[in-house]
């Protein structure tokens, strides 16, 4: 998954409060490569939180989608030299989560 499309492949993006659009790199279910995602970033607190709500398939409408973006050992941590209502993390990638619900 590339957190960021306008961010693709970088060594390190910026994400700020609000809206993103993703890319998924491979299938995620049902969902095929290069689908884009639609979601809200919070960079509140020590790690980003990114929350999807919507999937656009290629070629196809957009559905409704419950899913969240993970990364092992805080990789979904923020590096200090962040500034407030925005976020800095190395690399561009996250595995995106279905769930059942936000907590």
């Amino acid at each position: 998954m590339e957190l960021d499309a306008n961010q693709i492949s970088a060594r390190r993006i910026t994400l700020y409060d609000g809206p993103i659009e993703s890319m998924l790199k491979d299938e995620l279910g049902t969902l095929e490569a290069t689908t884009r995602l639609y979601g809200q970033v919070w960079t509140a607190g020590t790690q980003v939180v990114v929350r999807w709500y919507e999937a656009h398939p290629p070629d196809s409408e957009k559905i409704p989608i419950c899913a969240v973006a993970r990364l092992s050992y805080d990789q979904m941590r923020k590096l200090p030299e962040s500034k407030p209502g925005m976020a800095i993390l190395d690399g561009s990638t996250a595995a995106a989560y279905v769930v059942d619900a936000f907590r």
